[in-house]
């Protein structure tokens, strides 16, 4: 579809106020839309449905389903015009002086309860508020899209959830038939320059729990299971540490069992999960709903070609019809109401956390959104 009338499409759903989702995948040109035909609120019931799923932080609560069945799929491959960036202020509900001091207090809080032995990790974050001259979504949209090649960008909205944005750099996992991969990221510091950095043992440490939680969570349900090295890589403004767990599913096991025990991993929540997510709900300020969520494509179709070679010669014209689940962390992140986005950002606490830094690491985090508003 021809760009212009690409976002023309999606201005008018968002205008007629019915739910739909635009978003490009990490390294690719093209640019997905799914639109709903009706405004009805629908959720997954076990993870075997089509569609775009986009779920909360809380895994107690329900999985919002964009179905394709009830939905219009468009796609553009043209690179979109970019508009300008217009001014914005921060308006948070605190100055930032006592947002700061109310997150030392958080995290010290949190670094005694890992003293205590109640938990192992907890990752806490924080919210800002910023007032917008220009809310146009789609605006905000092609901003990210120009500037987080590597991300998975999005643009979701429903008009009974609301309206949120991102470029999130994580994985939470990538199915293709039976073959999954499943991405740990962890430890953060500022891009400057080289990938070539030393990591501090707080980092590393974060990375291995992360590492380990996820292959532990997963042995029960998949075979033939992989991890890479470990490996600096840079996303927007930072830099993280990143493993690549692969498998393959059992025969009996399903998507729904890999989600529930890896959701939310100890890169969002903690380690052990239970006790992280009990202590972020009583102790975090506000509700995160979507942030540290997850959200992506759910057991859509691809097409691939089997594989070319001497044998079999005149198979290569049998592409081969598969079942492709894609799905992303909800990180670097906002939502938008009426003329203010609110920015979420957090990190992750552990033994060797100290307070100031922690601080630190959420302000260059929210430089990933405040950079394009």
């Amino acid at each position: 579809m021809i760009q212009d009338d690409f976002f023309k499409r999606i201005d008018i759903q968002y205008n007629h106020n019915l739910p739909f989702v635009v978003y490009r995948k990490p390294n690719e040109i093209k640019v997905s839309g799914m639109l709903q035909s009706t405004d009805d609120l629908i959720f997954t019931k076990d993870f075997t449905e089509k569609g775009f799923v986009f779920s909360p932080f809380d895994d107690a609560e329900k999985t919002v389903l964009m179905p394709i069945e009830a939905s219009e799929v468009i796609t553009t491959t043209e690179q979109p015009v970019i508009p300008d960036g217009a001014k914005v202020q921060s308006i948070q509900d605190n100055t930032l002086a006592d947002s700061k001091s109310i997150h030392i207090k958080l995290v010290n809080k949190g670094v005694e309860a890992i003293n205590k032995g109640v938990f192992k990790k907890v990752v806490l974050s924080r919210k800002e508020t910023v007032e917008l001259e220009d809310n146009n979504p789609i605006s905000i949209f092609k901003r990210l899209l120009n500037k987080y090649a590597s991300a998975f960008v999005y643009c979701w909205y429903h008009p009974k959830v609301g309206l949120w944005l991102g470029a999130t750099p994580e994985t939470l996992v990538k199915i293709e038939g039976t073959r999954f991969s499943i991405m740990a990221l962890a430890g953060t510091q500022d891009y400057k320059g080289s990938l070539n950095v030393v990591w501090q043992d707080k980092e590393k440490q974060e990375q291995k729990f992360v590492t380990d939680f996820i292959v532990d969570s997963l042995q029960d349900t998949v075979e033939h299971l992989q991890i890479s090295k470990t490996e600096t890589v840079k996303a927007g403004n930072l830099l993280h540490l990143k493993t690549m767990i692969s498998a393959r599913l059992k025969p009996n096991s399903t998507l729904k069992e890999v989600i529930t025990n890896i959701h939310p991993t100890p890169a969002v929540c903690g380690l052990p999960k239970q006790e992280a997510k009990v202590f972020i709900v009583k102790n975090e300020d506000y509700k995160r709903e979507f942030y540290t969520g997850f959200l992506g494509e759910l057991n859509l179709d691809i097409v691939k070609a089997p594989r070319s070679g001497k044998r079999n010669i005149e198979n290569r014209a049998y592409a081969i019809t598969k079942k492709s689940t894609q799905l992303y962390v909800n990180l670097r992140c906002m939502q938008i109401q009426d003329n203010k986005a609110i920015i979420y950002i957090g990190g992750g606490v552990t033994i060797n956390s100290h307070a100031d830094s922690e601080w630190e690491e959420t302000v260059s985090k929210s430089q990933v959104i405040k950079s394009i508003l």
